[in-house]
């Protein structure tokens, strides 16, 4: 089979590049920089009564059983040409395709009249760094088959597969757009993850900068706003997607699964009220961190400042005494050394006391 010699061919590493100026539509250029080693593609086959899975594409047949969903999961956008095999199998749409390798498109659905396209970004958040990692999703329905293509190969669909294994789930006896509404679902699920620590990390920064504010601080404080950023530019077009795909009246998309569709609007809402909510903690925490750099470094202009004021009359007395006269009646005292640090204490304590009261100290 093509699709296998393909896969297995799929080892070579491609730069980064954009589509040319010019080039005719559904052009297929992978505009991203990720490159895996070996490029995956996971079959799952199943209906009511069978499940099957495979990681190879050895064992597919060339024409499933009918009435069996399949699910391909194919992981690696670099191999273009293994997308577009895997695609015009089953009639996607050249302009489809070439969304699909495009890793810059905003969440959106597209209707074609072989099946649609749901394209989406994945985040994970890495709370030891307080980074956001990002990866574009592409959910493609067709008759009794849905193609997913993820840009890395981690599996961001294990609950789904899991619940695919319990002969006993729903997501068994129902059609396949409702196993793309429930890809779509885990990924808007793992927003409330990634926002959830998100939270911790903004407790933290905040309990260090009330406690020690440092150097390195802000530029943790700096790189959750761009995650926060990220993730408000993408839960925003994300609304739209959902209600299009809740609404939609493509035949491959049956009422009983809109209904389903329809309460992630509520998810997707949320999702959005939250990265607003920590977009203001966000801008919160960059001005206590101003605010406790500025105090800090107040109380220590505060304390040279106290300290030089003490030392003035002190500077003054010892540049009297200092001074190169014959007669200086206080230099004939016996006592006059020890008569001076007495004078000299005083004014401290008097001064010390004087800041006390107004509150200074």
């Amino acid at each position: 089979m093509r699709i296998t010699r393909l896969i297995k061919s799929a080892t070579d590493s491609l730069p980064k590049v954009r589509k040319a100026v010019g080039a005719p539509p559904g052009t297929m250029v992978y505009t991203g920089e990720r490159v895996m080693e070996q490029v995956h593609v996971h079959l799952t086959h199943y209906d009511a009564e069978v499940f099957t899975t495979v990681t190879t594409l050895d064992a597919i047949p060339d024409d499933p059983s009918t009435g069996k969903i399949s699910w391909y999961d194919m992981r690696g956008l670099h191999h273009t040409d293994l997308v577009e095999e895997l695609g015009v199998s089953y009639g996607m749409h050249p302009l489809a395709l070439e969304d699909v390798v495009d890793i810059q498109q905003r969440p959106k659905m597209e209707s074609y009249e072989e099946g649609v396209l749901l394209q989406l970004k994945a985040f994970s958040y890495f709370r030891e760094k307080r980074e956001l990692h990002v990866e574009q999703v592409s959910v493609y329905l067709a008759e009794n088959t849905v193609i997913t293509f993820q840009e890395d190969g981690g599996d961001l669909f294990a609950s789904v597969r899991n619940r695919l294994k319990n002969a006993n789930g729903r997501i068994r006896s129902r059609p396949a757009d409702y196993l793309a509404y429930a890809l779509v679902d885990n990924i808007i699920d793992n927003y409330f993850v990634a926002l959830d620590q998100i939270e911790e990390s903004l407790d933290e920064l905040e309990a260090s900068i009330m406690q020690e504010p440092k150097v390195e601080t802000k530029a943790l404080i700096h790189n959750l706003k761009l995650a926060l950023l990220t993730m408000r530019k993408s839960s925003s077009p994300l609304r739209e997607m959902i209600n299009r795909f809740g609404d939609s009246e493509h035949r491959l998309i049956s009422e009983d699964t809109q209904l389903f569709v329809r309460d992630l609007k509520d998810h997707v809402i949320q999702v959005t009220d939250l990265v607003e909510t920590y977009r203001d903690v966000t801008n919160g925490l960059y001005d206590l961190y101003v605010s406790e750099i500025s105090f800090r470094m107040n109380s220590v202009m505060q304390t040279l400042t106290i300290v030089s004021t003490i030392f003035i009359p002190l500077s003054f007395l010892a540049g009297v005494y200092g001074m190169n006269f014959e007669y200086i009646p206080e230099l004939r005292q016996s006592n006059g050394y020890f008569i001076l640090w007495a004078v000299m204490l005083t004014i401290i304590g008097l001064m010390l006391w004087w800041f006390r009261r107004k509150r200074w100290l």
